[in-house]
């Protein structure tokens, strides 16, 4: 027997989570489907950092995560860019704009165990796990069929809306037939959080290299997040250097800015590879957050931009909430999240490429760049929008500050 809900979300993640918080708030009847069980973390909730743009702090205030932090998150007040062997910088500060913040910094652990606080005061949310994903079924009766498994065997569930929220190597993306594209930079992302002898002030550095970006990240236990990018061929290498090899490598990388690194916690190392699924939508099932576009981090968009994948579509469905994977209403999500998608993606793919390019040639043409980033009014004014998450159409709950 087939368990109804009105919408299936495939992946309890950082998106997937907060989709189901967002729809809860409409009274919709949600079942999630998570990989994990009770009382753990999925694998993405690690010491990684997460740059909450100020669109995305509003939301998730307003949707009562920001609350349940145990650690308060770094703000970000100042973002400094500049690019190893061009001259030239940008600088950008949060009180030019009438800000506090651009936004803040939060560990994805302390994220994770937010929202699983969060989650348990749904009242209308049931929770699959630990499940997997199968399959997915026909559509009859304007629900669609969805077959999990579990610990007691398979089960069917049905839903007018099937939300596949299940990362870069979709399950859910792969039963639609829903093809990709996928670009590797070559390059491996390394994350830790580390001691400086000056405790963060609300600046925020990020340095670009050929080989990828080095950042320092202020966080809200007078610790800095530092995510270190590195060619393919070192990752080996660096994961083998002893911690004071380590820091020294990171203090050549973004110099003297926060004074001496001092000591430093365990290091993790992700691929950075781009995959975008060609279509967002299928019958009675949408993509994403990841599973509909797995960026470069360069910018600090992917988060950001899959929670406003999560919102656009719970403002859609809370005017529509009849049908919430009617076709015009899925369509609607298309066109309504193209313009920011496109954008996002352009942006950072081409400063990705642009920046890790070690051409000769390149280096006047990037300096000048920077430069003119830096004087023209215009230019940072859209980079601010784009940090703070307020290019384009944004969903309601990104757009006030909640106090």
């Amino acid at each position: 027997m087939s368990k109804n809900h009105d919408v299936v979300i495939v992946g309890g993640g950082l998106v997937g989570a907060s989709l189901a918080i967002a729809l809860d708030r409409l009274g919709l009847d949600v079942g999630l489907v998570e990989a994990t069980p009770g009382g753990t973390l999925p694998a993405v909730f690690d010491q990684r950092n997460l740059s909450f743009a100020a669109a995305t702090v509003n939301a998730l205030g307003a949707l009562g995560v920001m609350q349940k932090l145990a650690h308060p998150g770094g703000p970000i007040r100042r973002i400094h860019v500049s690019r190893a062997g061009d001259f030239g910088r940008v600088v950008m500060r949060a009180e030019d704009y009438g800000r506090e913040a651009f936004g803040q910094v939060v560990v994805a652990r302390d994220f994770g165990e937010a929202l699983e606080a969060r989650l348990a005061e749904l009242q209308h949310l049931t929770r699959y796990r630990p499940a997997m994903f199968v399959a997915l079924g026909d559509c009859a009766d304007g629900r669609r069929e969805v077959v999990i498994a579990g610990d007691s065997g398979e089960q069917r569930l049905r839903a007018r809306l099937v939300v596949g929220a299940d990362g870069t190597r979709s399950a859910v993306r792969q039963a639609l037939g829903i093809d990709i594209t996928e670009h590797d930079y070559r390059q491996t992302l390394f994350v830790a959080r580390v001691r400086a002898a000056k405790a963060p002030d609300g600046s925020a550095w990020e340095r670009l290299t050929d080989s990828g970006p080095t950042a320092l990240l202020p966080r809200g236990d007078r610790h800095y997040g530092v995510v270190h990018g590195v060619a393919r061929d070192q990752v080996e290498a660096v994961m083998a250097l002893d911690e004071a090899a380590w820091l020294a490598r990171l203090q050549d990388a973004v110099g003297w800015r926060a004074g001496r690194l001092l000591e430093s916690g365990p290091r993790s190392a992700y691929p950075l590879i781009q995959v975008l699924a060609q279509k967002l939508v299928g019958q009675r099932a949408l993509l994403l957050g990841n599973a509909a576009q797995t960026i470069h981090p360069l910018g600090a968009q992917g988060f950001n931009l899959g929670l406003r994948d999560a919102l656009t579509l719970a403002e859609l469905i809370a005017g529509d909430a009849a049908d919430p994977g009617s076709d015009a209403l899925l369509q609607a999500y298309v066109q309504r999240r193209g313009p920011d998608r496109e954008q996002t993606l352009a942006f950072s793919d081409g400063l990705a490429r642009l920046t890790s390019n070690a051409a000769p040639l390149l280096r006047p043409l990037r300096s000048l760049g920077l430069v003119a980033a830096a004087q023209a009014g215009a230019v940072q004014s859209f980079l601010v929008g784009g940090a703070m998450g307020f290019r384009g159409q944004v969903p309601e709950l990104c757009r006030s500050e909640v106090r």
